[in-house]
């Protein structure tokens, strides 16, 4: 029987690109999933699509940026199935501009989301755990988590963190908590949407032409949770072979 199969698994930002496609194939392999994202219509939509193929899942609209609604979150996994085995903190944002446009807001927002909103998850589901003994904590940080690009910076400076925090789960999990973190390269999702430069989104929409898809990305997670509770997969980087950095 698969790893994967019967284990209780929170994806954050679950309503669409790698979230979306890590709760497809995560269903696939028997897992119970416990989807959390902002927009409800498009949770109601792949909590259906599904349970209709025969896999299991619960949705809860979450921010991440508010801990009360990842708490909130972790405690419904509980609820429905009396445990979380695996959280994957996949919920981000990616508004790339140079530093000199002072855009502040987006400083902040992506503080809130790339950072606070994974330390809120880690928040939510280390309790649970330590109780277990077991569990998993995926982190979804970024090529630009290894290397700083013009525009990047404030970006990278959040994905540098989300792997800071992957490596310290990793040194105080133990043998009990197992600690992945995800550098995914251009990939096709809604990530470059949020880029108001004009400039800088011409320059991101043509590196993501070569973009792969979402999927590969959650077959990479699926590797890492189906590994036997022995072995820890603690990184990955995934880009598509055209890309330069």
């Amino acid at each position: 029987m698969s790893e994967i199969h019967g284990k209780v698994v929170i994806i954050t930002g679950a309503s669409s690109g790698l979230g979306e496609a890590t709760a497809h194939r995560l269903a696939k392999g028997g897992a119970k999933l416990v989807l959390g994202a902002r927009r409800e219509e498009r949770l109601q939509s792949l909590r259906d699509a599904i349970v209709e193929q025969g896999g299991e899942a619960i949705y809860q609209v979450t921010d991440v940026t508010d801990r009360d609604q990842v708490e909130a979150l972790a405690s419904a996994a509980k609820q429905a199935y009396g445990r979380i085995d695996v959280l994957v903190n996949n919920a981000g944002l990616m508004p790339l501009s140079p530093l000199d446009q002072l855009k502040v807001d987006e400083w902040e927002q992506m503080v809130d989301v790339n950072i606070k909103g994974v330390l809120y998850g880690l928040a939510a589901v280390l309790p649970t755990m330590r109780e277990q003994h077991a569990g998993h904590i995926i982190n979804l940080s970024s090529v630009a988590g290894h290397v700083v690009f013009p525009a990047s910076a404030v970006y990278s400076a959040t994905k540098y963190a989300v792997k800071a925090l992957s490596e310290g789960i990793r040194q105080e999990g133990g043998e009990e908590i197992r600690s992945t973190n995800i550098s995914p390269g251009a990939v096709a999702t809604e990530l470059t949407t949020t880029i108001s430069d004009p400039d800088t989104a011409q320059n991101v929409n043509e590196l993501y032409e070569m973009a792969i898809d979402a999927d590969a990305i959650a077959r990479a997670i699926v590797y890492a949770i189906e590994q036997p509770a022995d072995v820890d997969v603690n990184e990955l980087i995934i880009r598509p072979t055209k890309q330069p950095l």
